[in-house]
């Protein structure tokens, strides 16, 4: 009966389609969950933030979005600015659980999801962002060798169901209109992982072995 109870998630991104990519089964298996889902780049982007509105009502989300620099030079970014916008964008409640990038990414590599995650645990350990729980995503690719993989040492493992796994992959279709042969569509996770702190000190070490900004 407690996996139904209610509850208030914040999903914190990077990019419209992070939500989809690497929390989008979870998400779907929760509808009695109440998210907030935070996408922090591309609030101007006349293509994509629209499918990130459309992606936030198959969630029964609300939602809202930032534009943080998003350039493809990846040009790293002051880390005042970021949770300056992040705490902008997210309401200020206490949450149940918050649903993050993990610091060392989820593939080889990209600097926003790095930052993100880094941000969002700092912000935590502070007390400037309420949660009783933090999950983090749980993704390795080779150095590039392979899509990204869950991983299955990090306790929270799932392999999506296939009718589930499609729905997924519809959202990034369809709803975000990647070709079936694009790095998205071909690298859509079909099981999710996190790495989960209900600890802010546990987090903060944690984050200390494993960040790589």
């Amino acid at each position: 009966m407690n996996e139904k109870k209610t509850k208030k998630v914040a999903v914190i991104v990077a990019h419209p389609d992070d939500e989809v990519l690497w929390a989008g089964g979870t998400l779907l298996t929760h509808p009695e969950w109440e998210y907030f889902i935070a996408c922090l780049c591309r609030k101007s982007d006349p293509n994509r933030a629209p499918k990130f509105h459309k992606a936030l009502t198959v969630f029964h989300a609300k939602g809202a979005m930032g534009d943080l620099d998003d350039g493809p030079a990846q040009i790293p970014q002051d880390k005042q600015e970021i949770a300056r916008i992040l705490l902008k964008l997210l309401p200020n409640v206490n949450y149940d659980l918050i649903i993050t990038h993990n610091p060392s990414g989820e593939y080889t590599r990209h600097l926003r999801h790095e930052e993100i995650g880094t941000t969002v645990l700092n912000l935590w350990y502070e007390r400037k962002l309420s949660s009783k729980e933090i999950w983090v995503f749980a993704y390795e690719d080779g150095n590039r060798m392979y899509f990204p993989q869950a991983l299955k040492t990090t306790g929270l493992y799932f392999d999506l169901p296939n009718d589930l796994w499609n729905t997924k992959y519809e959202l990034i279709t369809k709803i975000y209109g990647f070709e079936q042969d694009s790095w998205e569509a071909k690298a859509t996770p079909k099981a999710e992982a996190f790495w989960k702190f209900t600890h802010k000190k546990e987090a903060l070490k944690w984050l200390e072995r494993n960040q790589i900004l």
